[in-house]
């Protein structure tokens, strides 16, 4: 590297590091979201953009850019994190090659999450179509870390909305029936709280904030029922190049808005 091209990176390193310390000290004593709910999207863009051999370096940089945004939000002092690992139509629409990559990037992670600091590891999603390999390692991400007391991180792994609202209803109904209730008397308590209580996030706060990279603006069925009266956000950049200060970006966003919900 020239000399010039050294001075002018150090140059903007200078002055990245400046304004991500101004977005800091804005955020200080601001409102904060309770619940980060992330989708990591842009993974196999970015590994062919740079040619990479296969879009699992794509995925595995993604992986590294999670724990990272964990961090993140766990030295502000958020709560929850949820990340939208992997989805029910992932699960059928990816490829078998795909999906072996990313069920040993996903296993790997988990593994690796519930080895660091004090977080509390949760698997919401469905275990139908996951290998036993990975569900084993969930189960014991689950157990290693359940009385962890740190920042909660739902893994959402064979993850969709809608199959979460229809098991929440399929375990209301079931656990009706086996306390002898009638379908009547279901529909007269059947209420949005209980639906709620039910979900595979039953017990936790709804996402306050939903952040998309790649400049994509979807919410691919994800947390449709918990984000109803979520704040989105969207960041341009590929998820594996997320910056810290993309993230907190979008908190100033988001400490800048009125929630209104509904009124």
């Amino acid at each position: 590297m020239h000399v010039k091209d050294r001075q002018s990176t150090l140059g903007r390193g200078f002055l990245y590091g400046l304004y991500q310390n101004r977005l800091r000290r804005f955020l200080e004593g601001g409102t904060l979201p309770n619940h980060v709910a992330m989708i990591i999207d842009g993974n196999r863009r970015w590994a062919k953009l740079r040619e990479m051999e296969t879009v699992a370096h794509g995925h595995r940089a993604g992986a590294a850019k999670y724990r990272e945004f964990l961090e993140w939000c766990d030295d502000l002092g958020i709560s929850v994190a949820t990340l939208y690992l992997l989805s029910t139509d992932n699960l059928t629409n990816r490829t078998t090659v795909e999906l072996d990559g990313l069920f040993e990037i996903i296993g790997d992670l988990a593994e690796d999450l519930s080895h660091f600091r004090d977080w509390r590891i949760q698997h919401v999603g469905c275990t139908e179509g996951l290998p036993a390999g990975l569900v084993a390692q969930l189960t014991a991400a689950v157990e290693r870390t359940k009385a962890n007391t740190g920042l909660h991180v739902n893994l959402a792994i064979g993850y969709g909305g809608r199959r979460e609202i229809s098991d929440a209803m399929r375990s209301i109904v079931q656990t009706h029936e086996s306390e002898g209730g009638t379908l009547d008397a279901l529909a007269e308590i059947l209420t949005p709280e209980l639906i709620g209580e039910h979900l595979y996030t039953g017990g936790q706060p709804d996402p306050d904030l939903v952040i998309r990279t790649s400049g994509e603006q979807r919410i691919s069925d994800f947390m449709i029922w918990q984000s109803a009266h979520s704040e989105f956000y969207f960041v341009e950049a590929l998820g594996p190049d997320l910056r810290e200060v993309d993230f907190l970006r979008a908190l100033r966003d988001y400490s800048r808005r009125h929630r209104r919900f509904g009124q």
